[in-house]
């Protein structure tokens, strides 16, 4: 390496501490404000946390940075193979952002900082028309940040949107994915849907407490291996996961009196997001890497831990003691085969976070599709809530009769569109690599046994340790040596769910 790429990459460095400290410094308040600050509050706090991120937004912005950026990447066969990812990384990023100026970048995070606090207040309230105004002004600066990027050739503005989450990710490769989906699954649903099987259910809305809830979810994290001394979980209106830093990982969960269940699955989905956050390699975060996985790969993880792991039948026999110990007014005459039945059962439902494994597909079909009509100009924002809710009918066969549990149940849209896809892109990655993982080690006897530490060696070594590193399409190709498909999802689907309902 030339002493000039030596200083350029050392300024790079240094600017990209420096970053580091201001975006931490942000998570903490977004932590803060979607847990413990009080409404009233949550505006001012957003404004704090936007100025903390225009901050870094402007070191990104120094002309030094950016001719040290643009040095090290024309130089980077030069660079060991994490720098060298580094300089392809900033290089990616800044074509995206290098004409945002600081000015506009501090408006965009403030249009998204007001649409959250009204999309709390309008969920609340149960009323569309409260968070209105603010979808529709993320919706134009969403188109105008990608019409800033001057990119003619990238296509559609919603292929652009969904790459920013999703690497290579383009409308023509879901639509493909998705079709299959509708073509093998909805026949699927109508044999279930017209089943005779009778699973038992009863004992899914018995009233349970916070306490109780807490307990299972500290056991859940303990079990999967998580390592409460590096992260913490508390509640928030929607579960998520907030990496503040390699040795701080919070998680969130939702307590639903009546549905004890919802609350333990989505602290294992979040689980999963944080042991993917916690077992990255600690070279990542010395090259400014952590983080660079997409949210496909992301939601592959912790969809894998939430339903592949969390929802069989050996999952099932590992928790069903500590359930009845937890819950004993729930569990005083349910069998683990009930429970396990009852964990599984295919019903369709208003709310994406609920939903069964097979109908979670159609949750974000639905979302895919109306994000994908918005900016083809097909229908608007206007029409939003009766679009949704004719898509429910079509495809569920039911309709949300409020606001909350229809087009206001996720706070997705108060940062962007192009997101939802990712979750349904996780479930068919991680069926492609489950299909490795279960030949190499004996996956079921593992879970049974809750060897966790096991399990979770062989996602770090095969999944984790170079997500941060290689493009989605790479990505899975090393782990599998096969491209994205959504046939080992579906086969999948097919045979747990016509074994549970008795199908033949």
């Amino acid at each position: 390496m030339t002493k000039e790429t030596m200083e350029k990459l050392e300024i790079v460095r240094k600017t990209e501490k420096k970053m580091e400290i201001y975006r931490h410094a942000c998570n903490v308040l977004s932590y803060d404000q979607e847990t413990i600050c009080p409404p009233k509050g949550r505006e001012s706090q957003g404004e704090v946390s936007a100025f903390l991120e225009n901050q870094a937004f402007k070191l990104a912005k120094n002309e030094k940075y950016i001719e040290a950026c643009e040095y090290i990447y024309e130089h980077r066969d030069e660079l060991n193979d994490l720098d060298k990812v580094l300089a392809e990384k900033n290089y990616r990023n800044y074509e995206k952002v290098k004409n945002i100026t600081p000015e506009k970048n501090m408006e965009i995070s403030l249009v998204y900082n007001k649409a959250f606090v009204d999309w709390s207040e309008a969920r609340e309230a149960s009323d569309f028309s409260k968070f209105k105004e603010s979808l529709s002004k993320v919706y134009e600066i969403n188109k105008e940040i990608v019409a800033l990027r001057g990119n003619k050739n990238a296509g559609c503005v919603y292929d652009e949107l969904l790459d920013d989450y999703e690497r290579e990710i383009t409308t023509e490769v879901l639509d493909e994915c998705f079709g299959k989906c509708k073509e093998r699954l909805l026949p699927l649903l109508k044999k279930i849907t017209s089943s005779k099987k009778n699973i038992r259910r009863d004992f899914m809305e018995i009233e349970v407490t916070d306490d109780q809830q807490a307990k299972m979810a500290k056991w859940l994290l303990e079990t999967i291996d998580f390592d409460l001394q590096r992260g913490a979980f508390t509640t928030s209106e929607h579960p998520f996961t907030n990496e503040l830093g390699k040795d701080d990982i919070r998680v969130t969960t939702h307590y639903y009196p009546n549905y004890f269940i919802g609350s333990m699955y989505s602290i294992i989905h979040e689980g999963g997001h944080a042991l993917f956050a916690s077992l990255q390699p600690r070279e990542d975060f010395d090259h400014f890497l952590q983080n660079s996985m997409t949210m496909g790969m992301h939601e592959s993880v912790s969809r894998f831990y939430e339903n592949r792991i969390g929802r069989s039948k050996e999952f099932v026999h590992l928790i069903y003691p500590k359930v009845c110990e937890v819950f004993p007014q729930v569990m005083k005459d349910v069998s683990e085969h009930e429970l396990y039945e009852a964990i599984n059962i295919v019903e369709p439902s208003l709310i994406r976070t609920e939903a069964d494994e097979l109908t979670y597909t159609f949750h974000v079909i639905i979302r895919y599709e109306i994000e994908k009509a918005l900016f083809e100009g097909k229908i608007t924002i206007d029409e939003l809530p009766n679009v949704w809710n004719e898509k429910y009918k079509e495809y569920l066969g039911i309709e949300p009769e409020t606001d909350r549990e229809g087009v206001l149940q996720d706070v997705h849209w108060t940062f962007g569109f192009g997101y939802f896809p990712a979750y349904a892109i996780g479930n068919m990655y991680n069926s492609m690599y489950y299909n490795r993982m279960k030949n190499e080690i004996d996956i079921n006897d593992l879970v049974s046994k809750g060897d966790f530490r096991s399990l979770n060696k062989w996602m770090a070594d095969n999944v984790f340790k170079k997500a941060n590193r290689l493009s989605p399409s790479e990505w899975i190709k090393d782990i599998t040596g096969r491209n994205l498909t959504a046939d080992d999802f579906l086969d999948y689907i097919e045979e747990k769910y016509t074994e549970i309902y008795e199908l033949g």
